[in-house]
């Protein structure tokens, strides 16, 4: 047996002392790379050259190559020995097999007959271990109890060898030298499973264990035999391998139920530290976003912070409150408005918001909106339940817009306001078109309208929308009237022009549905109708001047949104449109516009050739239905005034009204001159 051991740790040191001399071959044989080998002299390679036997080469790049592949044969010629090393060594153990077989059967024979022999029986341990529970057989309890070290020891040494046979295959020469001892270990086992079944069952749990170690452990264990005693908690000695870790805690968690559990909780903490520690650096931004939270009771601004804004719905449920200082279109002053919000308070794109916001946290793009205060003007209670605009009752203009002003410094022509006030008069929920050339004027009256309404009728909500126009004029607007002015010049996309236009009606259809009077004075609806063409997708159908079947249909629906509601509100919008541009798309358009206004103001070229201002052209100006909008005296007067007018053209036309109105300072003056 001593002979056999020795045997197995020689060749175990054989086996690593080869292993060792291999690889420092192989690393002083294969030391150089091409990096290193192009940066070393010509004088260094020659002489490694000399070292391996290389002759011949003279320039850098030769003796570079040559010592590569002088390096490449020598490992090759290396592995080769390690192949034949491994043959031989399965010849040997093959030999060491039958060995041992014939080695095992004659010690048995000798154990028979010299059991009295104390030198034999130091020699013959194991032998004679299972020898002597053979004569045993069913012992007494007493001799049970004396026993108890030598079953244990022997069933710590079954559990090693079985643990040694559950293992998958290694190849490492430590294993295949223990197969050698093997054979005989399992007649061992099935003499002792009835003397020590006892012992056995606490310990049942060892196979399973065993199997599913990895095969590091099972290397260790095959490679040394030292066995360590532990002494458990009730007294019972149990044996275990010196360098196993994970059997002892799975196979004994009854004798030692907190030692070792104790000792691994604080290293599994201490190693899920860096691993806690690495998402929080990740997420850093989170905390920082708490610290705002704690310091909001220092500095509330929930109720100081106020804001106005036009709401946005987008598709996805959520809105945003534009500034008009950006005419509606997506700024850094955008306020978020949730989905929730929107929902709880029967909000809807064009609604006038009114409320308070707070300032946005770390990770937040835009104000958040708070609280509501007020939506178009009212409590949000009573506009929650409105009627939509489009079930709302239209009706014709019953209430006219004074124009007449002489007390107002604004309107610069009062003469101006004064005959489209008396000639084609304007009503609460008017549909008008201000039909012109270009260079007549259309600009300058358009602005001395707004003046007038502005200063007479301040309860109304004007906006002045300038589309497709020249970036002075809109400066000029701003600065001299007292109205919301929304523009987008003519070097804007045509896109840009169709957003504002939408946004600008939906604001104006809001304020209406909340019993609001809103005026939009737009300049000009032939731009826009030409913008709308121009984002209109292809229908395949095309009118005369290139315009679109259906790009006039949302430009009208902009302009047929003017209408008087029955019961308070009313959308008033009055219009420019060009006429006579040398355009035939213009003209289309024109056509398209004519008859669908209520009211229709013409301005003549031939007029503003001759600087007569304002060039209207009086007998082609009208208002339908202005029975509702004058008093029966008015109408009366008026009645006779066009039939004197109708004979003449319209520069003597303009030339006699203008004359008679410059002695007088109202209309009321002026027709009562007339009977004079």
């Amino acid at each position: 047996m001593i002979g056999r051991i020795i045997n197995t740790y020689s060749s175990i040191f054989y086996c690593i002392e080869s292993y060792i001399y291999q690889k420092i071959i192989i690393y002083f044989m294969q030391k150089f790379n091409i990096t290193e080998l192009n940066e070393k002299t010509v004088e260094q390679l020659k002489e490694i050259a000399s070292e391996l036997g290389i002759k011949g080469a003279s320039l850098k790049q030769d003796l570079i190559y040559d010592i590569l592949d002088a390096q490449a044969v020598n490992v090759a010629g290396v592995n080769a020995v390690k192949i034949k090393e491994k043959e031989e060594k399965k010849a040997s153990r093959k030999t060491n097999r039958t060995k041992s077989k014939q080695n095992a059967g004659t010690a048995e024979k000798k154990e028979e007959p010299e059991e009295s022999n104390a030198k034999e029986q130091d020699s013959a341990d194991e032998g004679k271990a299972p020898k002597t529970r053979k004569k045993r057989g069913r012992p007494s309890k007493s001799e049970i109890e004396e026993n108890i070290p030598e079953k244990e020891f022997g069933n710590s040494q079954k559990r090693q060898e079985e643990e040694s046979f559950g293992q998958t295959p290694v190849k490492d020469v430590a294993k295949n030298q223990e197969k050698n001892d093997t054979p005989p270990i399992p007649k061992q086992t099935e003499e002792q499973s009835k003397a020590a079944n006892i012992k056995e069952q606490p310990l049942a749990p060892v196979v399973p264990v065993a199997t599913s170690n990895d095969t590091d452990t099972a290397k260790e264990k095959e490679a040394s035999e030292a066995v360590q005693q532990s002494v458990g908690v009730d007294g019972t000695r149990v044996f275990r391998h010196k360098n196993s870790t994970t059997l002892l805690d799975q196979v004994l968690p009854i004798n030692q139920p907190q030692q070792q559990p104790k000792k691994q909780q604080p290293n599994q903490s201490q190693s899920n530290r860096p691993q806690q520690s690495a998402p929080q650096q990740s997420p850093a931004p989170n905390k920082p976003q708490r610290m705002p939270e704690q310091m909001e009771p220092a500095f509330d601004f929930k109720d100081v912070l106020e804001c106005q804004g036009v709401l946005e719905v987008m598709p996805d449920g959520y809105g945003f409150l534009r500034s008009a200082d950006y005419n509606y279109l997506s700024s850094p002053d955008d306020v978020y408005v949730s989905p929730m919000q929107i929902k709880q308070m029967g909000l809807k794109t064009g609604d006038t918001v009114c409320g308070t916001i707070r300032p946005p946290r770390d990770g937040e793009k835009y104000f958040p909106f708070e609280k509501l205060r007020s939506v178009n003007g009212l409590p949000p209670d009573e506009v929650r339940d409105r009627i939509p605009f489009d079930h709302l009752t239209p009706l014709f203009p019953n209430e006219k817009f004074r124009l007449e002003s002489p007390n107002v410094p604004s309107v610069a022509d009062k003469l101006g306001v004064r005959i489209v006030d008396l000639f084609s008069p304007i009503g609460k929920g008017q549909r008008g078109l201000i039909v012109a050339q270009p260079k007549t004027g259309k600009t300058m009256l358009l602005k001395d309208i707004a003046n007038a309404i502005a200063a007479n009728h301040p309860e109304v909500y004007m906006i002045i929308l300038l589309i497709d126009e020249r970036p002075e004029e809109v400066t000029d607007m701003a600065r001299n009237v007292n109205a919301e002015v929304i523009a987008s010049t003519f070097d804007e996309p045509a896109e840009r022009h169709v957003k504002i236009a939408e946004i600008v009606l939906n604001k104006a259809k809001r304020l209406v549905e909340c019993g609001h009077d809103v005026v939009i004075l737009l300049d000009s609806i032939t731009r826009l109708a030409r913008a709308y063409n121009t984002v209109q997708p292809a229908s395949g159908k095309v009118l005369s001047g290139g315009v679109d079947a259906n790009a006039l249909q949302k430009p009208k629906r902009f302009f047929g949104a003017a209408r008087n509601i029955e019961n308070g509100g009313s959308l008033t919008i009055l219009a420019t449109a060009l006429q006579e541009t040398g355009s035939k798309m213009d003209d289309v358009i024109f056509e398209e516009f004519k008859g669908t206004g209520n009211m229709e103001l013409q301005l003549d070229r031939r007029l503003a050739n001759k600087r007569i201002y304002p060039a209207v052209d009086i007998v082609s100006s009208s208002t339908r239905r202005d029975d509702l909008l004058q008093d029966e005296k008015t109408l009366n007067w008026m009645w006779v005034l066009r039939n004197f007018l109708s004979d003449m053209n319209p520069i003597e036309a303009m030339e006699q009204v203008k004359k008679q109105m410059e002695l007088t300072s109202t209309n009321m003056e002026f027709l009562a001159s007339m009977n004079r």
